[in-house]
């Protein structure tokens, strides 16, 4: 197996929005992301769910006026990603740290960002700290045909402990049958050692929606993302997930981390105590590999790290620009920076 496209591709000229020439031959580009956008949360104190102190009485004063920044923020930045060689911008992306389907609407409907039309896919998770994954997609470049959350039992012990559903969304992108599963594996909290069964396990659920997919369809094309709270490197990815490093080592319905690459020079989405991780992640199955099959390849993996992304002075200077450092409001996007992939097909 031997994928060309990133090597031999060289962009021309945007002959349209999404339209690009290579040599004699056009391609269609589409662009699949993801954002852990920060705890997007409401203002309102919501019954069973984790959330006074993002209200206006909270410790973090979280109000109207705040939440409106946020949004817009949050708006620039979907607007902006892989805008560098897709002049419509992102056909799909995948969310998490959002309260519940209000705020998601609340994002979509915002003047910002309505006219590109996203359409949502969103299930309340049993997370205890009351947040959720979901699925946003361009309805003018996506058809959803089936979606499901996936429950993911993390309790040890007699204990009963909640994370964040996966979602498995169906469809067809541009007509070309795709599969996404955004995920949002449990943290590092307690330790990377003590908290990692956690991860294993959300790993393990993953696997198993992958290879059901592999029995019901012949060469599915599966795109894998989200927070995983682990690196490309880690036991997650590489042994209970079965997502491989290299190109060349990716056999018939195995797994591609084409992140793995950036992180090894030293690239990172998120910072703590002045260590870079590559936790976001987007992950392709072996059928989006074959540029010769019909419909869309995976061409390229980005980090949108640009600079206004970047906290610019303070103690946490180069650290993404995010909304607060403790109870402290910074008027930033995230503590993550986004991720995406460039898909092509030829015409």
């Amino acid at each position: 197996m031997k994928l060309t496209i990133t090597s031999t591709l060289v962009i021309i000229s945007l002959l349209a929005s999404d339209i690009l020439m290579a040599q004699d031959d056009q391609y269609k580009i589409a662009t699949v992301g993801f954002y852990n956008v920060e705890n997007l949360f409401d203002i309102e104190d919501t019954p069973d769910v984790r959330d006074s102190e993002f209200t206006p009485d909270g410790s973090k004063g979280w109000n109207a006026e705040k939440y409106e920044e946020k949004l817009a923020n949050l708006c620039y930045v979907i607007n902006d990603m892989g805008a560098d060689k897709v002049k419509t911008g992102i056909s799909i992306l995948g969310v998490s740290e959002i309260e519940n389907a209000s705020v998601l609407e609340d994002l979509v409907n915002h003047p910002n960002l309505k006219d590109k039309e996203f359409g949502i896919v969103h299930y309340d998770s049993p997370d205890e700290r009351g947040i959720d994954v979901a699925l946003l997609y361009r309805t003018k470049h996506f058809k959803v045909t089936n979606s499901k959350p996936y429950f993911v039992d993390i309790s040890k012990e007699g204990k009963i402990n909640y994370t964040r559903d996966i979602l498995l969304v169906s469809g067809e992108l541009d007509g070309d049958p795709m599969h996404f599963l955004v995920n949002h594996w449990p943290s590092r909290s307690g330790g990377e050692k003590r908290s990692e069964p956690g991860r294993a396990k959300a790993a393990q659920v993953a696997k198993t929606i992958v290879d059901s997919l592999n029995v019901l369809e012949t060469n599915p094309k599966i795109i894998i993302m989200g927070d995983l709270n682990d690196n490309p490197t880690n036991k997650s990815l590489v042994e209970h997930l079965g997502a491989k490093n290299k190109l060349r080592t990716v056999k018939s319905q195995e797994l591609y981390n084409p992140m793995a690459d950036l992180f090894r020079k030293g690239y990172g989405s998120n910072a703590w105590r002045d260590t870079w991780s590559l936790f976001d992640q987007v992950v392709v199955s072996e059928a989006l590999l074959d540029e010769k099959a019909p419909g869309f390849h995976y061409h390229k993996a980005e980090i949108h790290n640009k600079r206004y992304l970047t906290q610019s002075i303070g103690q946490y200077k180069g650290y993404p620009f995010r909304t607060f450092v403790g109870d402290a409001f910074q008027g930033g996007f995230s503590d993550h920076f986004p991720v995406y992939v460039y898909l092509v097909k030829k015409l």
